[in-house]
């Protein structure tokens, strides 16, 4: 039995998977904010997961965490996860010593990068387009996370494609994630609702001008997004995940449309097949907390 945790900026997703592959056991709980918090909710996970399964952390053939941030795989140490007040953790370290095993740390998008292609079932190439506060991707090669030099292969959240656009969080402007994340859609549009994505979609479709403007925007980001992973990796597949592939087929459809749109004007997209290779992520998968369980399955 393998354990896999989803450390989010809220909740915290964890999972225990049999040997199969398939999931045997779910819980969420809220995640604490600041280092300690982090620690005490991965420890209460385990903990949880433990008294379902009947096992404890030694007995578990691996435990693997997903978490935001820059993560050093080896050590385990996570930097500059802002959204769970965390500058600096040793988190594998930490909880190590606590539990008496070792843990498995890797970053949520690649980790859920890695819970999506086995999901789907993929062979070859993909890319998991992380669409949540902000924008990022995870590429698996042949099952395996391919990061590049420094580890930030697929940060495409972060490449411009308006010089006069939007001041990005990162310091340049008009990046991707400015116009096509969950941040880029509340810095737009003002509402109440506690998803802004939601009553966007809705306002567009009750005939808001301004919404539909900025729905438009958001379609158009999305697939520059998947413009520049094919082009780039040249991947098989594009998975949508994160908290706004919830939108569901309203969105791929409109992501869709902007791809057919390009395609009919240009014979060299047209021979990609763009669309064709762009889907969501199953509804209602913890891909992420599954992908940690993988994570922690290719060392324990």
């Amino acid at each position: 039995m393998r354990l896999g945790i989803d450390i989010g900026g809220t909740k915290t997703d964890a999972v225990a998977v049999d040997e199969s592959g398939a999931l045997a056991h779910r819980i969420r709980l809220a995640t604490g904010f600041g280092s300690p918090a982090v620690v005490e909710t991965a420890l209460t996970a385990v903990s949880r997961i433990g008294e379902l399964t009947g096992i404890d952390a030694p007995g578990f053939s691996s435990i693997g965490i997903g978490i935001p941030g820059l993560v050093d795989t080896a050590s385990g140490e996570v930097a500059h996860a802002v959204n769970l007040g965390v500058d600096r953790l040793p988190l594998g370290g930490e909880l190590a010593e606590r539990l008496g095993v070792r843990v498995w740390v890797e970053n949520d998008v690649k980790a859920a990068a890695l819970g999506a292609y086995d999901v789907l079932g993929l062979a070859g190439t993909m890319a998991y387009l992380n669409l949540g506060t902000g924008m990022a991707a995870g590429i698996v090669v042949d099952g395996r996370l391919w990061r590049g030099t420094s580890g930030i292969a697929g940060e495409i959240g972060h490449i411009p494609i308006d010089p006069l656009g939007a001041e990005c969080a990162c310091g340049q402007r008009g990046c991707l994630e400015t116009v096509a994340s969950g941040s880029g859609i509340a810095r737009q549009w003002r509402t109440d609702d506690p998803l802004p994505a939601r009553s966007l979609f809705a306002a567009a479709a009750a005939g808001d001008g301004e919404a539909q403007a900025i729905k438009d925007r958001l379609a158009e980001g999305i697939a520059a997004a998947v413009r520049v992973l094919v082009l780039a990796v040249d991947v098989d597949t594009v998975v949508i995940g994160g908290g706004l592939s919830h939108l569901g087929d309203p969105l791929l459809g409109d992501v869709h449309e902007v791809l057919e749109d390009w395609e009919r004007a240009s014979p060299f997209l047209a021979s990609l097949a763009l669309p064709q290779r762009v889907r969501l992520v199953p509804p209602g998968s913890p891909v992420a907390a599954l992908g940690a369980a993988i994570v922690g399955g290719t060392h324990g």
